[in-house]
């Protein structure tokens, strides 16, 4: 531990000022401390200034306690706006088909007349706010989803009624309901089941508690037994307890392990060390961390205290790192779209190129190896043979005429590769399988490239800040110096990308890789 503290890029405050890398090292970000305004405690004989509340999370585990009588009757939106819009949205078209259906393909007699279905679909996810659906937006099925629904149909389709009696009749009114309700709560049931099969393929959330007392266990059986959201608890960081496979390190150690496991989000169970929760929770706001603290309150049960809870122990939320959620659903439809029509259109040229692979020299079409992605997580990429098929043995004894500096390894004149992977790789032709990748979700159209699992195992700890988000086919560094030695430009490059990521700078990228695909340069 005490080598990985003192590198000196890790250095997060140089005396003599940042160095030229300043930017691309973890915890060094161009955003000031976390503020927290004091607010005097509760406890008493407590003088202490503590941490005021930001913003609260929502999910089963971490449930709130119950509102005032005022609060229930306001909307109570989720914390990611375009995750709300998604969810109106929705219900809207459930509703408005249902109704539509009833009116058009049954009987106009059986259904909502067509002036008062745009008010009525409004009115029930109005009254859904009311009933605070739309608050536990994490949770594919919230508790009590079908009689708040129930509620708001019929609260709905009550006022409706009574608005446009003399045009509907009581059997239109129970049919418009008991639709609309059933096709609610069936969609949020099917979302459930796509949500549960593809959660077994998601990755979990890595949390590191800060904290090894009996509080601390406490939250992390807590998160373990949650048997809705993937979490990981990576383990424990605590002064005073002996080191061991759960208790990683020290409190200073924070920086580094965040950046070494992948950490997510940082749990302050520190609620009578306001000195050691501080320090900490400034080294997670500095590495972009989620930040979570047991609050130092009185003890009682307080039904009514406006905080969260991980099992039984309290819990509020100092920092919530924010992310475009819009940006990176439109980033993987770009994916998707993008890599599905490059396969189709690829196809016959593709072919092609497995002709020519087979012709030319024995083995396989396809080299798969493994690469590491985000967060460190292994997967099989695809790609063109270029090489005979012992190449990775060969490698070792070609280290020596590496052409890279730092763990990358590149020759120009590489023995290994064959007469067709000349060309392949000269147009990057050997990269179209990847496409694939992206299907998969294991990789995307731009970004960093995936490093082989050995190279990886050569990076410095600040390295490991480009394996914060999806490898790539292409990106900056592929536009701009494809053909520079420097590893130390290709990282630079990798996180200038990272952190002034927008999707304009994903379609440039692609528009100038297209440009870059017909001139005849190396890749």
């Amino acid at each position: 531990m005490g080598q990985l503290t003192t590198n000196r890029l890790w250095d997060t405050e140089p005396k003599d000022g940042p160095s030229q890398y300043a930017r691309m090292i973890p915890g060094i970000p161009a955003t000031p401390r976390l503020r927290v305004v004091p607010t005097t405690s509760a406890s008493a004989g407590a003088a202490s200034a503590k941490p005021s509340v930001i913003a609260i999370s929502e999910t089963p585990t971490r449930r709130t306690q119950a509102r005032t009588a005022i609060q229930r009757l306001l909307p109570q939106p989720t914390g990611d706006r375009f995750l709300l819009v998604q969810l109106v949205i929705q219900d809207l078209i459930i509703v408005t088909a249902v109704c539509g259906a009833a009116s058009f393909f049954v009987s106009p007699a059986w259904g909502l007349p067509r002036a008062h279905l745009p008010v009525f679909a409004a009115l029930v996810t109005l009254f859904a706010f009311s009933e605070g659906l739309y608050k536990s937006a994490a949770d594919p099925n919230p508790a009590g989803a079908a009689p708040s629904l129930a509620r708001s149909t019929l609260f709905a389709i009550a006022l409706v009624f009574i608005a446009a009696q003399d045009e509907m009749s009581l059997l239109a009114a129970f049919t418009t309901f008991a639709g609309s309700l059933a096709g609610l709560v069936l969609w949020r049931r099917l979302k459930y089941v796509a949500w549960k099969n593809r959660s077994r393929e998601t990755e979990s959330r890595n949390v590191l508690i800060v904290g090894g007392g009996p509080i601390a266990l406490c939250i992390a059986q807590a998160l373990r037994d949650d048997p809705l959201h993937r979490t990981t608890v990576r383990g424990f960081l605590d002064d005073e307890r002996p080191l061991s496979p759960t208790v990683l390190g020290r409190i200073e150690d924070l920086g580094w392990l965040a950046r070494a496991e992948f950490i997510d989000e940082v749990i302050l169970a520190l609620p009578h060390q306001p000195a050691q929760a501080r320090e900490a929770a400034d080294v997670a706001f500095r590495n972009h961390l989620d930040i979570l603290a047991v609050p130092d309150l009185p003890r009682g049960p307080w039904p009514d205290a406006g905080v969260d809870h991980i099992g039984e122990v309290p819990i509020v939320t100092l920092h919530r790192e924010p992310l475009p959620g819009a940006a990176l659903f439109l980033k993987r439809s770009i994916d998707v779209v993008g890599a599905a029509i490059g396969l189709v259109l690829a196809s016959p040229l593709m072919a092609l190129v497995a002709l020519l692979i087979r012709l030319d020299s024995p083995g396989p079409v396809i080299y798969s190896a493994e690469r590491t992605g985000r967060k460190g997580r292994r997967f099989r990429c695809h790609k063109f043979r270029s090489m005979v098929t012992n190449a990775e043995h060969l490698k070792q004894d070609l280290r020596d005429r590496n052409q890279r500096h730092g763990p990358i390894f590149k020759i120009d004149d590489d023995p290994r590769i064959t007469r067709v992977g000349r060309i392949i790789r000269r147009y990057s032709l050997d990269e179209l399988p990847q496409l694939w990748n992206v299907l998969l979700g294991e990789m995307s159209l731009v970004g960093p490239r995936p490093h082989p699992v050995d190279e990886v195992n050569h990076y410095e700890l600040q390295h490991f800040r480009r394996l914060d988000v999806k490898p790539g086919i292409t990106g900056l560094w592929q536009i701009t110096a494809r053909d520079c030695p420097s590893f130390e430009l290709n990282m630079h490059l990798d996180l200038t990308y990272i952190e002034t990521w927008t999707l304009r700078l994903d379609l440039l990228i692609l528009a100038r890789t297209v440009r870059v695909l017909f001139a005849p340069e190396g890749a």
